[in-house]
């Protein structure tokens, strides 16, 4: 027995460890890998940390909401204000009461149920707890008041496939009433033999009348409909092994009986180099996606949110978690965007970073959710964690759990600015200002609010302001700065020589 355990510990160490002699994964990327294979993750992030780390767009304010979830997933809110997060690696489903005393903090935590096999994706519908188990569909009677389930859990799909790779199963109750089920494929790239794999279906709510509406669906665990129109958006993760930036990760839009690609193509439509002959059936109409995420960014849990009290330029909106990669020499991803839906096209921005700093990992986000209070609710298998992001209830980008030793914002100066350049940088950024007339909207005497930057040196780091120089939100125009420009610009606006006197 000792000699088979020794054999299958070499076998799953022989794959990772040929990458990363290659070079085909870094080290970082190595211990994603594992992430992946094991479950295996970190400790939850100190408040220290989480300040220090965490970038959010301004008047946005984040805090740990519950720690100690180890694999922590996919999030679900009861009609009681209750949520619930599945954990596929421990096999069970865990609620969290909401505190009536604290409500940005985690109350109570039960397992609800347990002895699963791999639950992922959870719902609820007509009193009725859904799970999506790696095999199985399973339901049972939920009281959302109380936060408790009676009866018998029982499979209403059964005989489903989890072998190979992404067993995981994604669920969501759609807005016409049906179960909808997403199953990825068995492997990287490759013909399914079980024709229900890198397929979305849906169901009656007692599992009956199923239908494959979509086909081509390499890995799309998360997915969700605009509240604007009900259409129907999944992401997918592009396959692995072409290198560090193709092929893209995709957002498509589902509709019945569409062919998105895979494993025939990737991207928009372009042929994939190890199956360049597809069936002439498929090879008639493939759907390309309505919007592409970078390279092995691995997207996974969206939601659609409800934005009436963000800032006007948060309209049309979704949020995606970026899981991060591992099939990267180094790493990208890590963190949750925004999605704006403008003017028939679909604009990415980061919402929430910081996950990833220079390699450094510290988590990994799943899934996001709205809460009924209106926050942003956020998973972290990593480091077993669940993260609040809330709109316009604190000044700082970051604030921290209620009697911690969180400080007043202190301004950081990064490493890139010593003592020897900074009169270079004021010179350099003052001349921008100018060159581009930035005084015309940002004037001290006469601009009000967040655009005449007052306490701006009070309010935003540098790597804060970098970021809103190189990605603006209307009505500021993208102006053409290089980084060194950037740079500048912050060294000035932080300088304090703008805000009114």
């Amino acid at each position: 027995m000792k000699k088979l355990l020794l054999l299958l510990t070499v076998l799953l160490l022989a794959g990772p460890a040929y990458l990363l002699t290659t070079g085909t994964i870094s080290v970082s990327s190595l211990s994603m890998l594992l992430n992946v294979m094991t479950g295996r993750g970190v400790e939850t992030p100190q408040d220290d940390v989480i300040e220090q780390r965490f970038i959010l767009p301004e008047g946005f304010a984040i805090n740990l909401y519950a720690g100690d979830l180890p694999k922590a997933r996919f999030l679900r809110f009861t009609d009681g204000g209750d949520l619930l997060v599945s954990r596929p690696h421990a096999g069970d489903i865990v609620l969290i009461h909401q505190n009536p005393d604290s409500p940005a903090v985690a109350g109570e935590q039960v397992t609800l149920l347990s002895g699963l096999t791999r639950p992922s994706g959870i719902d609820l519908a007509d009193g009725w707890l859904y799970v999506g188990e790696s095999n199985a569909v399973g339901r049972i009677r939920f009281d959302a008041q109380s936060g408790t389930v009676t009866g018998d859990y029982q499979h209403i799909i059964s005989d489903l496939t989890d072998d190979g790779n992404h067993a995981y199963k994604a669920i969501r109750i759609g807005p016409d009433q049906k179960l909808y089920l997403s199953q990825g494929s068995t492997c990287n790239v490759c013909v399914e033999q079980d024709p229900r794999r890198a397929t979305m279906s849906r169901f009656n709510l007692d599992g009956s009348a199923k239908e494959i509406i979509a086909t081509g669906l390499r890995n799309s665990l998360g997915f969700d409909w605009a509240p604007w129109d009900g259409a129907l958006y999944a992401t997918d993760n592009g396959r692995d092994m072409l290198g560090d930036d193709y092929p893209p990760c995709e957002l498509n839009k589902i509709e019945a009986g569409n062919f998105y690609g895979w494993p025939y193509y990737n991207g928009a439509n372009e042929p994939d180099p190890d199956f360049t002959d597809p069936p002439a059936a498929l090879a008639k109409n493939p759907i390309a996606p309505v919007h592409e995420f970078r390279a092995h960014n691995a997207p996974l849990g969206m939601s659609f949110v409800n934005t009436q009290s963000w800032p006007a330029t948060y309209d049309k909106v979704a949020l995606a978690a970026l899981h991060g990669s591992w099939n990267r020499s180094s790493a990208d991803g890590y963190k949750v965007v925004s999605l704006h839906w403008e003017n028939g096209q679909i604009k990415r921005r980061d919402f929430l970073s910081g996950f990833e700093k220079d390699g450094n990992i510290i988590g990994r986000p799943v899934d996001v959710a709205q809460g009924p209070d209106g926050a942003i609710y956020i998973s972290d298998d990593y480091a077993g964690a669940i993260y609040r992001v809330s709109y316009g209830e604190g000044q700082a980008s970051v604030v921290a759990l209620p009697g911690s030793s969180k400080t007043t914002f202190k301004l950081q100066q990064p490493d890139w600015l010593t003592g020897l350049n900074t009169a270079q940088y004021m010179a350099q950024g003052k001349a921008l200002y100018g060159e581009h007339n930035c005084v015309s909207c940002h004037d001290p005497k006469t601009a009000v609010g967040n655009i005449a930057l007052h306490n701006v040196n009070q309010r935003l780091q540098y790597n804060e302001l970098i970021e809103r120089l190189s990605m603006p939100t209307a009505p500021m125009p993208l102006f053409p700065l290089d980084l060194e420009d950037q740079r500048a610009v912050a060294v000035y606006l932080l300088s304090g020589e703008e805000t009114p006197k």
